[in-house]
């Protein structure tokens, strides 16, 4: 309830430089717990690849593919803020250090979910015209 409160102050381009940021941290503490602990490393790698994945398919800027469009890009950050909170009991080192670094990146992607509007982008057209825009002219 209350992350509904947050203020929208995230805007499109923003909220795919911090995924993309957050992937590259889920991705560089695969590499440094590989030889270590493999279950920490194993469940950051999980983590890492399905934000790469979701960032690169979404339709707004930063995407690759634009195959979903950004609302959907939404949910799937929520349900994987709460598949990150989980790995460690999942994989068996929830009493382990290492779990605090997944409940900071839950708790951090579940903040700029909060603050992130995900209705005000709209793809743009080919012409550089608005969606609503090129409606009109048509």
């Amino acid at each position: 309830m209350a992350a509904g409160r947050m203020p929208k102050v995230i805007k499109p381009q923003a909220h795919a430089v911090i995924d993309y940021l957050v992937a590259a941290g889920f991705l560089m503490a695969a590499g440094l717990y590989w030889k270590r602990k493999k279950r920490v490393a194993v469940s950051a790698l999980i983590c890492g690849s399905i934000t790469t994945a979701n960032n690169a398919l979404a339709d707004y800027p930063g995407g690759m593919w634009k195959s979903m469009s950004f609302q959907t890009h939404g949910k799937l950050d929520a349900g994987l803020a709460t598949l990150t909170a989980a790995m460690p009991r999942l994989m068996g080192f929830a009493e382990d250090a290492e779990a605090k670094f997944f409940s900071m990146q839950s708790m951090l992607a579940t903040a700029v979910i909060a603050m992130t509007d995900f209705d005000s982008y709209e793809k743009p057209v080919s012409d550089g015209l608005r969606r609503e825009d090129a409606e009109e002219v048509a």
